[in-house]
């Protein structure tokens, strides 16, 4: 268990960088990627696909949270908010299906994803750009 919520956690903080550099480097280079309808192969696409996905959303903030594992796969269920140019917020829950290599590099992501328009005053993931802070509740204490 510790392993998986690690690597949960590890994901979670790069995706919060915002970096696609730095987040397609803990994939395989031909990783294999569903993100809702949209099918990836390799860093290239996935670097082009993040970098276009923190364009139109803006003020990105993620937690993630293990769900289950076992073996080389790890199953996570998250929450991000986000605002598009509009000023538009949401709130998109998901839940992906990771496998991981011999070498800890994911091979394969499989996310599935749910957008639901959200007001302003109902945000609840309030940090600043980067690393979620230690002490800011889980999906599980805010009810999500």
């Amino acid at each position: 268990m510790e392993t998986a919520v690690l690597k949960t956690r590890m994901a979670e903080d790069a995706w919060n960088s915002q970096d696609p550099d730095k987040v397609k480097m803990a994939y395989t280079p031909d990783s294999v990627w569903r993100n809702r309808s949209t099918f990836l192969k390799g860093r290239d696409e996935i670097r082009e696909f993040l970098k276009d996905k923190w364009e139109r959303e803006q003020e990105y903030r993620l937690i993630k949270e293990v769900w289950a594992y076992t073996g080389n796969k790890i199953a996570v269920r998250f929450a991000y908010e986000f605002h598009n140019d509009q000023g538009e917020w949401f709130r998109a829950y998901g839940n992906e299906n990771w496998e991981f290599n011999e070498h800890g590099l994911m091979a394969f992501r499989h996310a599935s994803i749910n957008d639901v328009p959200i007001d302003k005053s109902e945000r609840k993931f309030f940090w600043p750009k980067g690393r979620r802070p230690d002490d800011h509740p889980s999906l599980s204490e805010l009810g999500l």
